[in-house]
Parts: structure tokens; C-alpha cells; sequence
């Protein structure tokens, strides 16, 4: 059984092709925001068509998306995407089941199954790139909440005095510490600025700041970190654990277990391998 893997998100997106649960293509390029939906649609399809044959799909696409009814809410960093059909482009496309989610419940599917969080009864996967989003995973499968918006991390406000966020709050998490606002707040790239302790030390508090808040509302067995950010490795991830211990309530005794992504940048990738198992193929 063949497996297409896709991972669409606001700066790059990637697809990869699996026989069984073993990767043998991966293909990955920048997202041209211009050229919106109907670029990408065209782009799949074209490298798609030389990974044939193609059984089934799984996406994690990166924005709100509504699972139970498989649509595209929005993107919050490209526009164009607001209600568009993506689950029906890609069944007319490629002619096979297709199954989406958004794309941390999908990297928190992969890295649960077969990652980082692999045995471990609840994950909470963070996806820590352009932008911010989690995903929950409770007991075998991903807890998606009353209307697919569950661990959405990302817009929980860290910091009420803080700059505008592009949702229009002030001082959110994803304001604080994605790569997109990183970039523009100090004018160099995410992972430029992560190679000076000091800078660092300052950022780490806002991050603790937000993943407080899931440690001490979930309880989970793990915290795993994906995206660009987290390749940073013991550089941020130490300081991390640090700055969670000093913020965490003195009197809890919840675990502070946070881990950097085994699959790194293809965790969707491997999510969205998870997530297609659950469709029915002739």
C-alpha cells in the first residue's frame, strides 16, 4: 500500500511517498503566497504524477481546519485558503481516499505513533515554526476537541500588554515566539538568533510561559517540539527545561518531560502516513 504524505504550511510545504510505513521520496520546496491554493494543487499534482502508483492520501495542512467535516477553514499566514476545497481538489486530482487534519494534530499523530512520543500514553506535540500550533494525543488517538480547535497553543495570550498578534489579540504565544515574528521583531532569522545564549535566556521565558500552560491543563506524559525552531537542539532546549522549572506552581509535581521531534521537519509527514491508515481503500 502506498501512501502520498503531505505537509502544507506557510513558508515551504513537503510531500513525501511511502511503501508501507517506510519513506522512499521526499520532495520539499517554498510556498509561493502569490500563487495561493491553485499553485499548490498544480504542484502536487505535478510530482504526484511521477510517484504513481498512489493508493491513498493523508495532509496536515497549516491553519484551522474543521475535521469532522474535512475543510478548510483559513490560513493564517497565506491568503486564499479561506473555505476552499482542498480535501475535493485532491480526490479529483489524484484520484484516490484522502484524509486531512490540521498540521499539529497530524505532527502530534506522527511523533506519538512513530516518534519521539512513541509509548507514551499522552503527548502534547508542539509545532514551533512560521507559527505556533498543538496537538493533543489522549490514549491511542488525537483529542480534537467539540469543533477541531483543541491545543490550538498558539493563540493563548502570554503577554496582555504585549505587541499586536495578526489574529488582532495582543501578546500571544504565537506573537511571542514563532519564527515569523522573531524574524520581523529583531530582523535576522529564527535560527540566527537562537546561536546567542543571551538571546536565548530572554526568549525562553515566553516559551515556558505558554507550554506552562498545557503542562498544567493537561498533564501530559511528554512534550514533543517540532518545526524549524526546535533543531536548535540543547542550545534551546535546555535553557527551556530550566525556565519550566522556575515557572511551573512549586507545589505540583507534574512532569516537565520536553523533547525535541525524532522526524524533525517531517513529522506531518509521518502523521499524515498515521492519519491515512484510518481510511478505507478498496
Amino acid at each position: 500500500m502506498n501512501t502520498l504524505a503531505i505537509d502544507i504550511g506557510g513558508t515551504k510545504f513537503s510531500l513525501a511517498l511511502f511503501e508501507g510505513n517506510r519513506m522512499v521520496e521526499r520532495a520539499t520546496q517554498h510556498t509561493d503566497r502569490a500563487g495561493g491554493p491553485a499553485w499548490m494543487i498544480q504542484q502536487i499534482g505535478r510530482i504526484a504524477k511521477a510517484w504513481q502508483p498512489i493508493h491513498r492520501c493523508g495532509v496536515g495542512f497549516g491553519g484551522p481546519l474543521n475535521f469532522a467535516e474535512q475543510r478548510v477553514v483559513l490560513s493564517t499566514h497565506v491568503g486564499g485558503w479561506g473555505g476552499f476545497q482542498l480535501r475535493e481538489e485532491l480526490l479529483s486530482l489524484l484520484r484516490v481516499p484522502v484524509i486531512m487534519d490540521n498540521d499539529a494534530n497530524v505532527g502530534a499523530l506522527g511523533e506519538a505513533r512513530y516518534g519521539a512520543g512513541r509509548e507514551c500514553p499522552s503527548v502534547f506535540y508542539m509545532t514551533l515554526s512560521t507559527g505556533i500550533g498543538g496537538g493533543i494525543y489522549l490514549d491511542g488517538k488525537i483529542w480534537r476537541g467539540a469543533d477541531s480547535y483543541a491545543g490550538e497553543l498558539g493563540h493563548l495570550t502570554i503577554r496582555p500588554d504585549g505587541p499586536q498578534c495578526l489574529c488582532g489579540a495582543r501578546g500571544c504565544f504565537e506573537r511571542m515566539c514563532s519564527g515569523l515574528w522573531l524574524e520581523r521583531d529583531h530582523g535576522r532569522p529564527a535560527h540566527e538568533l537562537l546561536r546567542d545564549p543571551d538571546f536565548v535566556r530572554r526568549y525562553v521565558v515566553d516559551l515556558a510561559l505558554g507550554l506552562k500552560a498545557c503542562i498544567m491543563v493537561l498533564n501530559p506524559a511528554r512534550i514533543v517540539i517540532g518545526g524549524g525552531i526546535s533543531k536548535a537542539g540543547p542550545a534551546l532546549f535546555e535553557p527551556l527545561r530550566e525556565e519550566l522549572r522556575r515557572q511551573i506552581t512549586a507545589w505540583s509535581r507534574a512532569r516537565i518531560d520536553v523533547v525535541p521531534a525524532l522526524f524533525a521537519d517531517d513529522s506531518v509527514l509521518y502523521g499524515a502516513l498515521a492519519l491515512a491508515e484510518e481510511l478505507k481503500t478498496e
